[in-house]
């Protein structure tokens, strides 16, 4: 048995999408699908004491052109102090800032990155490797492509010897389940509820917030409150 989940990569993703990856054998960044804007592909939000906070990474998007996620490139460099600095200010008094910003700091400041899919990719890979997730992250591009929404997710599956498919549930709109059971795919969907509340700083508890503001609070402790690293 082998579990495969295919997602577009996003900047540093919330709790429940590396718990996805924690959920499966192989992990495929589906970063050949278009880019979107307004989405969690370059930004996601903190929580600041006058509220959520957007980091947005910026990027060049050629007007109506079909670019995919993997095809887009990062407009300029300065976003990335900015975002540390906002990091700093609103975590450095969080259990475990310290520990994390030795991670992180690295990926703001000494690293540079044209395209958006190596920088979510590089913060996704640090993160698993802090949370002790094992999983095989691999690109779309790395097999080949075929014509069909569900289609072409069945065959990646297929090449990269899965057995069974885990969807996020959103896809349930769209997901032809037909296309799994003629190809022999166990077709499964994620459930992301039920998440405990943990320490968190300034004001109402909010969950759909980059991990990030679990690993400054809570440390190695965030494995507690995820479902599929809990011991």
């Amino acid at each position: 048995m082998k579990k495969i989940a295919i997602l577009q990569s996003n900047y540093i993703p919330w709790k429940g999408y590396f718990d996805m990856i924690a959920a499966v054998d192989e992990f495929i960044l589906y970063d050949d699908m278009q880019y979107t804007r307004r989405d969690w592909r370059n930004r996601n939000q903190i929580k600041t004491p006058q509220g959520l906070q957007w980091l947005t990474v910026p990027v060049m998007v050629k007007g109506k052109y079909h670019q995919a996620i993997r095809q887009t490139e990062i407009d300029g460099a300065g976003w990335a102090l900015l975002h540390w600095r906002a990091l700093v200010q609103n975590y450095r008094r969080a259990p475990h800032f310290d520990e994390i910003a030795v991670l992180i700091e690295p990926l703001y400041l000494a690293e540079g990155y044209s395209h958006l899919s190596k920088l979510n990719r590089r913060f996704i890979e640090m993160v698993c490797r802090y949370l002790d997730i094992h999983t095989v992250i691999k690109n779309s591009w790395d097999y080949s492509l075929p014509e069909g929404k569900t289609e072409r997710l069945a065959d990646l599956c297929l090449q990269a010897g899965g057995t069974e498919y885990i969807s996020g549930p959103a896809a349930r709109e769209y997901i032809d389940a037909r296309i799994f059971t003629e190809r022999g795919i166990k077709l499964s969907w994620f459930d992301y509820d039920g998440y405990p509340a943990y320490p968190q700083l300034w004001g109402e508890f909010n969950h759909r917030v980059t991990i990030l503001d679990l690993l400054f609070n809570c440390g190695k402790e965030a494995q507690s409150y995820m479902r599929q690293l809990r011991s």
